[in-house]
């Protein structure tokens, strides 16, 4: 057998497993890249949160990213 015809190629519970992953993953990127952004403008005092706006922003965009990545991943295995 070669790798493509693993037996576990079509495994629905290791695929539900490593999409409930993704999802935590997500989260934490966004709340960490919005606490590093909230530090920010706390320790800059501008009148609008700037650093939190953009780092939330970079969160969401670097977790889509991520999360493509992981599923493309996924999909080949």
């Amino acid at each position: 057998m070669d790798k493509n015809n693993r037996k576990d190629k079509g495994n629905p519970l290791k695929k539900y497993a490593a999409l409930s992953g993704i999802a935590f993953q997500m989260g934490a990127t966004i709340f960490v890249c919005a606490y590093a952004g909230k530090k920010l403008d706390e320790y800059f005092q501008y009148e609008r949160k700037w650093f939190t706006m953009g780092l939330v922003i970079f969160g969401v965009v670097a977790s889509l990213y991520i999360v493509i990545k992981q599923l493309e991943r996924i999909n080949k295995s």
